[in-house]
């Protein structure tokens, strides 16, 4: 069977996994705007009453690691978002392939019984894991994953792509660069705005390695387009502007008034510096604060392209210099849990 473009919302059901974290919150938002009508599955749904803000949710219990709490939680849906998974750039912080590898494929089993119209899995770019030097980034881009989390990303992919080509599942492949925005405490947003703000500004070699971000609220309008009008079997870059690290920290440090000198640190003295921290971590099981699985998304050249998913999906990349804008009000609103605006103002329930 073939769907290369979904028919309008009108209160469709999808079931959405990673509902509740970073990007989550976004997504929620943009599905319940667009129109659907979601099954949120999470594991601690006490620990998430922001939901209520929704009234086209349902909280669904259920835990991927756990075959009997996900059992039948696609039933009645017509299609299914899976941006679940576990991502730490500390391979120690936990069991990546039983998470994201084993997960996804009990999700696509689930899918797969309850006969869903659509499928749309969330990678990351980072499965490239070592870009080509001098080329572009694009989804034919071969696949060099350097740990163990890129790893599991790039076997799921896989697992999504077979039940497509195998079983007939209508799957479409999204792949976000590093998250930057409001409602963010990890990855890009501590490195290039949180830390910055309190006074540590890391800056890798002069700044010149190229960073690939994605803001937030992109990528979830991104993952709508990829439901709506992504071809099935097709993967998608979803991605802003790529810029040097020294371009990211002046945009930023203008905008925040920051006028402390950076601290430049060769390529050897950080990677030296990171697997220090990272053996540290080794005893003490606490994520270090430079681990050295950073080397692959700090020292290579993220020239992305995402003007596939511009063409297929009408995807339209924020600015730079305006995701930071809203970012930094964040950031001095205090860091709230949820932004007002991003809730769905409708009447009914589902």
């Amino acid at each position: 069977m073939k769907h290369d473009t979904a028919p309008p919302p009108n209160g469709r059901t999808l079931l959405v996994t990673g509902g509740t974290g970073f990007l989550g919150k976004h997504l929620v938002s943009a599905l319940c705007k667009a129109g659907y009508t979601l099954h949120v599955l999470t594991r601690r749904p006490d620990a998430h009453s922001w939901l209520k803000m929704f009234p086209r949710v349902r909280v669904v219990v259920g835990d991927l690691n756990l075959p009997d709490t996900v059992r039948g939680a696609a039933e009645g849906c017509w299609g299914v978002i899976h941006a679940a998974g576990l991502f730490s750039m500390w391979s120690a912080a936990g069991d990546f392939s039983r998470t994201n590898v084993q997960g996804t494929q009990r999700l696509l089993d689930e899918a797969l019984s309850a006969g869903v119209e659509r499928f749309v899995y969330v990678s990351t770019v980072a499965v490239v894991g070592r870009p080509i030097p001098g080329r572009i980034i694009d989804e034919a881009h071969p696949l060099e994953p350097q740990d163990p989390y890129q790893q599991s990303k790039v076997e799921a992919e896989r697992l999504v792509r077979a039940a497509h080509s195998i079983k007939g599942l209508p799957a479409v492949v999204v792949r976000p660069g590093a998250f930057y925005g409001p409602l963010g405490d990890y990855a890009f947003n501590r490195l290039f705005f949180t830390d910055p703000l309190r006074g540590i500004i890391m800056q890798m070699d002069g700044g010149h390695y190229v960073i690939f971000p994605a803001y937030i609220a992109d990528v979830a309008q991104g993952i709508v387009g990829a439901l709506e009008k992504g071809h099935a079997g097709e993967i998608y870059n979803l991605c802003g502007e790529c810029l040097s690290h020294r371009a990211a920290f002046d945009i930023i440090c203008q905008q925040a008034g920051i006028r402390w000198p950076r601290l430049t640190i060769p390529k050897f003295v950080g990677l030296n510096f990171a697997r220090l921290l990272t053996a540290i971590a080794g005893i003490t099981q606490i994520e270090p604060f430079y681990p050295v699985g950073l080397r692959s998304y700090v020292f290579n050249n993220w020239y992305v392209s995402s003007q596939k998913a511009a063409d297929e999906l009408g995807f339209v990349a924020t600015p730079f210099a305006e995701g930071v804008r809203r970012t930094l009000a964040w950031y001095r609103a205090g860091r709230p849990r949820m932004l007002p605006e991003l809730a769905c103002t409708e009447s009914h329930s589902p």
